[in-house]
This record gives C-alpha cells, structure tokens and sequence, in this order.
C-alpha cells in the first residue's frame, strides 16, 4: 500500500515522503494512529494544503519533547521482581512495565515510546530507548532487581546480585589469569623441592667412620692367633 508519511517514522521515511508498506502495518498502526495517509490524489492534495501547518505544529511538538527529555535522559527506574539465585526472573519486564515505572517517577509516557526488543527476563541493568518524538530519543535504566537494596548494589557495581557461583563463572579474566599463573608458580616450586631430595644423597660424599679399619684389624688378629696356635701343636 502506497501512504503519505505525517510524521518522521524511522526505517521508513521523513514527513511528506510517499512510500510503499504491507497493508496490515498501515492498516492496523499507521493510518488509525495518525501517522500516515492513504497515498490517493486527494489526500496529497490534502497534505500540500496542510503541509505548512503540519510543519510548524511538528516543530512546537519536538520542541517540547526536547525539554521533557532533557529531565527525563539517564533517569534509573527500578522493576522489582522475584528471581532464582542465578538471576532468572520468575516472569519477565514488557514495555507497559517499564511505561508505568517511568510514569510513577514522574514523566507520563506510552509503552508505544518504549521501545523495547523484547521481554527482560533475568535480573541486571538494562539500557532501554524512549522515543518522545519522532525526531527525539532518549536513553533510560531499567534496574531489575529482587528488592530496592539489591537494586542499590547493582546501581553501585555496574552487575546482576547473583549467586556465588553465578559471580565465579562471571570473575573477571585478569583475576583468573592470576591465579591460574600462581598455580604454574606453585607446581614449579614443588617440583624442584622434589628433585632436590631425591638428588642429595647421590651428591652428598660418604663419610669415613673408621668402622672398616676396625673390621680389617680384628681380621688380621685373629688369623695371626690362629698361626701361632698351630705352631705350638706341632712343637
């Protein structure tokens, strides 16, 4: 279906520009909620007419959305949810929940502005984008945490409250290069304390006791006696 563009719409065109889009988009988002026209002579007959309001009443609105966003830009707001140790949410966090936490801190917007891939599902800090114009956009934080005092730990460390396990297998690589070179350390260590033992007594010269001296004297004794024993008999 061909339509007439009333307003900015990203990946598509800026206001006035004719295009092509599949009928059930127009149908069922553009054209009931004022975004666009049928693309028919009397309706760019219509928009030329008009163009020079539509202009200056974008440019009032995008105005006022340029102030709102400059309170609104960075804002944290905080999804309490039930969630296992590991961080998975016993549920999820949509767009309405987010449009509702935005709208309890003070700045009334749609779900329709947030614009949110898909559901949050896990514990963390997410970036999310609101659309206040078709020409402004701005960034807030969503904290998804279990309760206001664990959602001030992840404010303060930048990570997901988890469990010790789940922080173990997210450890930061350096810490694991450390230690996986300390063990290298250690290893090398012991196995030269090992080698040294097993060397020292091939090294180590064998003391004189003068045990064998003593042996060959008495040897040489009683062979002596044996002889002049003998000697005597046959006197």
């Amino acid at each position: 279906m061909d339509i007439i563009l009333l307003e900015k719409i990203d990946k598509l065109g800026q206001m006035g520009d004719v295009v092509k889009v599949k009928s059930g988009y127009a149908r069922n988002f553009l054209l009931p909620h004022g975004k666009a026209l049928r693309a028919t002579e009397a309706n760019k007959k219509h928009f030329d007419d008009k163009r020079a309001q539509l202009e200056a009443s974008n440019l009032e609105t995008r105005k006022d959305a340029e102030k709102l966003a400059e309170k609104l830009n960075g804002i944290s707001v905080i999804m309490t949810r039930q969630a296992g140790e590991a961080g998975q949410l016993y549920g999820s966090v949509n767009a309405r929940d987010i449009a509702n936490g935005v709208t309890e801190a003070g700045f009334t917007i749609s779900r329709q502005q947030v614009k949110l891939p898909h559901p949050i599902k896990a514990l963390g800090l997410y970036d999310i984008r609101v659309s206040l114009h078709p020409e402004v956009e701005v960034k807030i934080v969503a904290n998804v945490a279990r309760s206001a005092e664990e959602a001030k730990i992840q404010t303060k460390t930048g990570f997901a409250v988890v469990s010790n396990e789940e922080e173990e297998a997210v450890a930061p690589a350096h810490t694991l290069d450390e230690e996986i070179a300390a063990a290298k350390e250690a290893a090398v260590e012991q196995a030269e304390e090992i080698f040294e033992e097993g060397a020292a007594p091939q090294d180590e010269p064998e003391e004189d006791t003068g045990e064998a001296t003593e042996d060959k004297s008495d040897t040489e004794a009683t062979a002596e006696d044996e002889k002049a024993g003998e000697e005597d008999k046959a006197e």
